[in-house]
């Protein structure tokens, strides 16, 4: 399962951010990284961004950087 197919509210922990890329290596520099909490807060009018809280903090994704952040749901 990815960021972007959790539920408003769902918590998880992350599994992995994958890609080698700038993109990746941003996402664990924001606090994306293996076995960290993240809990979807809610949508953009149009779907995107999407709001997620991690680490005490607000942090919002396009789609396409949440997809591809695999996480195991509680």
């Amino acid at each position: 399962m990815t960021l972007d197919e959790l539920q408003i509210g769902q918590i998880a922990s992350i599994v992995e951010v994958s890609g080698q890329d700038g993109i990746a290596i941003r996402l664990m520099e924001m606090g994306l990284t293996d076995g960290e909490e993240i809990q979807l807060i809610g949508f953009a009018p149009l779907g995107d961004p999407i709001e997620f809280l991690v680490r005490s903090y607000r942090l919002s994704l396009r789609k396409a950087e949440a997809k591809r952040v695999t996480v195991l749901a509680r």
